[in-house]
């Protein structure tokens, strides 16, 4: 008998059922045949990105954030994702030897430990925990003072220029419906991390990534929320007692958002954008890289700048993805809650009107150790998940998960999620009874990269 198919529930990639092939390949088209826009895509970008696409972004974030005032185009420089652009900021706004550390919600996103580590920050990483309403702040008060006492002050290694600056800290958080834990900053949480950035001369980075990914918890409720639950961190930053001009501030602000089309569209197209003051865009703008070969993206930002334009990303979004991912989220709840949770399972922000993301965090009985665990869901069930060691801030043992798996539900079918937590909840129940493990994988298993 052939061995039960691996089910993959830690990959955090959209459904190859959702990408939108075919209102891409008309946007490519479309651009390709008209020489006014194919030309400059297929040249050199303005160190700022693709002008169009930076003014649609603007109309297009305005409609959906409702800010204030309107997001210009001078606040936009377009990117090549979410991560690219973690590098480019790291690399114009800090200095490893001035910048006195790197702050994270944990748990945090893993994959960007190693960005941080590459621009010199490796044992400079510290865990601030959260509580059900994201990172604490009185946790990240302490954090900031004890690092403001203890770290000596250092020269600059890199020269002052211009169009940039070097904050004394940087703090990294997923504020709506975060990776992994899936919780979200309420309003009072993001003004006060706002001041507390301005308090600290530290930049909040701020990963926008979910914020349209949102549907009513409740299934009694139609999908299709068309306007963001909360103000983003960088639009508080703007508006909050005069924003980056009020009296003696310096022009560039102490929040960014970094927005991406990987998530709402899809991660190939190695699309996205910085948004801060506009004295802080253009100092993305002017990154090395950017100023040697020109924007990023800069082809593939002429399809997404007609599919934004014309409405066809919102109506996918709204119309398609929501849809799509609120019966993929209920789905997995529903299995959890029917498998997992009498087992002694619990999950985070239970009691939430709007929920979204990608992703779901589990805590474990006491007695389980999710690394164990995670390996004997692979070896016995053919199941992958995400034990919750793999979130730990690189550096820092303050703050463990143990007793944490995250569970994602974008990639695999909703029968394939249900079978997945069955599976689980089969190594669970063995696991408490102090069951030893029951299988090993044979030698000619091969097994599937989960990320």
């Amino acid at each position: 008998m052939a061995a039960a198919e691996y089910i993959n529930l830690v990959r955090g990639w959209p459904s190859t059922t959702l990408l939108p092939t075919e209102h891409l390949s008309r946007a490519a088209q479309k651009a390709l045949a008209d020489p006014s826009i194919a030309f400059p895509g297929m040249l050199y970008g303005p160190d700022e990105g693709y002008c169009p696409l930076r003014e649609t972004l603007g109309l297009w974030l305005t409609s959906f954030y409702r800010p204030e005032k309107p997001v210009s185009k001078e606040r936009i420089t377009i990117t090549g994702g979410a991560s690219q652009n973690l590098g480019c900021l790291l690399q114009v706004f800090t200095d490893p030897a001035y910048t006195r550390d790197v702050l994270f919600a944990a748990p945090a996103y893993m994959l960007a430990f190693r960005i941080f580590e590459d621009n010199g920050f490796a044992g400079k990483m510290k865990a601030v925990p959260e509580d059900d309403d994201g990172m604490d702040m009185c946790a990240l008060r302490k954090v900031l003072e004890e690092s403001e006492r203890r770290t000596p002050e250092q020269q600059l290694s890199k020269p002052s220029r211009p169009y940039s600056k070097y904050y004394r800290h940087v703090l990294y958080c997923v504020p709506t419906f975060s990776n992994p834990s899936s919780r979200s900053m309420p309003l009072e949480r993001r003004i006060e991390l706002v001041k507390l950035a301005r308090e600290f001369d530290a930049l909040v980075v701020s990963d926008d990534v979910y914020d349209f990914l949102q549907w009513p918890s409740d299934s009694n409720i139609p999908t299709g929320i068309t306007k963001a639950l909360w103000p983003r961190i960088v639009d508080i930053d703007r508006f909050l007692d005069g924003g980056a001009e009020r009296s003696g501030a310096d022009g560039f602000g102490n929040a960014t958002s970094s927005g991406s089309f990987s998530k709402i569209c899809g991660p190939g197209i190695r699309v996205g954008w910085s948004e801060g003051s506009a004295k802080f865009a253009y100092g993305v703008s002017q990154a090395g890289t950017s100023c040697s070969g020109g924007a990023p993206s800069q082809l593939t930002s002429t399809y997404m700048n007609i599919l934004v334009k014309e409405g066809t990303l919102s109506t996918h979004i709204f119309e398609i993805l929501q849809p799509a991912y609120a019966a993929r989220y209920k789905t997995l709840m529903s299995a959890i809650e029917r498998y997992l949770c009498p087992l002694g399972v619990k999950l985070p922000q239970s009691r939430r009107n709007v929920v979204g993301g990608y992703f779901l965090w589990l805590t474990l009985p006491n007695s389980i150790n999710a690394d164990s665990f995670a390996e004997r869901c692979q070896s016995e069930a053919r199941v992958i998940v995400a034990p919750g060691s793999i979130f730990e801030i690189p550096g820092d043992s303050s703050v463990k998960f143990d007793h944490s798996i995250r569970l994602t539900f974008s990639w695999v079918d909703k029968d394939l999620m249900v079978e997945g937590v069955k599976r689980i909840s089969g190594v669970l129940e063995s696991c408490l009874r102090g069951e030893g493990p029951i299988a090993i994988r044979k030698q000619d298993d091969k097994d599937e990269k989960p990320f």
